[in-house]
C-alpha cells in the first residue's frame, strides 16, 4: 500500500494519535448518559475533522486554503481540548487519566502546528477576497481588474421562465 506523503508528516501523525486516543475514550464513556453520548460525537468528529482538514491543506497548496484549513483545525482543536477537560467534572467518569494524557497530545500538536502553519509557501497565494488569508506583504489586485466569481451581468436572465408568465 502506498503512503501519502501527507501522512507522514509529523502533524499529522500527532493528529492520528489523538484521534486514537480519542476512540479509546470514547470507547469507555457511560453508554446511558446523554451529554456524554453528545460529548463523543463531538470529539470523535473534532478528531476526525482534525486529519481531514491536515489533508485538504496538503492537497490544496494555495496560502490562502492552506491557511484557511489550518484556522478550522485550530478551532477543532481547541474544542476537542474543552470537551475533554470537561469530562473531570461528572463523577460517573471514572478514568480521568485520558483528560491530561489527550491534553498534553493537543498541546504538543499546538507546537507541531506552530511549525507546520510556518512552513506554508507565501508565495502561492491568489488574492482572498474576503481578506483574511492573504500572507503578510500581499498586494491586493487592481480593482479594476477584478472579477467578481458570481457576476450577475454573465447571466440572461431573460432565458429563465417567469412564475408570472405560467
Amino acid at each position: 500500500m502506498k503512503i501519502q506523503k501527507e501522512e507522514n508528516l509529523p502533524i499529522y501523525k500527532k493528529a492520528e494519535h489523538i484521534f486514537q486516543l480519542v476512540e479509546s475514550l470514547v470507547s469507555i464513556l457511560p453508554e446511558d448518559d446523554e451529554y456524554f453520548n453528545e460529548t463523543k460525537h463531538f470529539m470523535t468528529g473534532d478528531a476526525m475533522f482534525i486529519c481531514a482538514k491536515i489533508m485538504g491543506a496538503e492537497g490544496g497548496d494555495l496560502y490562502c486554503i492552506r491557511m484557511q484549513n489550518a484556522a478550522l483545525i485550530r478551532k477543532a482543536a481547541m474544542d476537542l481540548y474543552v470537551h475533554v477537560g470537561g469530562l473531570r467534572m461528572f463523577d460517573n467518569f471514572k478514568d480521568k487519566n485520558y483528560i491530561p494524557l489527550i491534553r498534553q497530545e493537543i498541546e504538543e500538536f499546538r507546537l507541531l502546528f506552530i511549525e507546520w502553519v510556518a512552513s506554508f509557501d507565501t508565495s502561492n497565494y491568489i488574492w482572498d477576497e474576503w481578506e483574511l488569508f492573504n500572507p503578510k506583504g500581499a498586494i491586493p489586485p487592481n480593482p479594476n481588474d477584478y472579477q467578481d466569481p458570481i457576476n450577475f451581468d454573465d447571466f440572461d436572465f431573460d432565458d429563465f421562465e417567469s412564475d408570472e408568465e405560467e
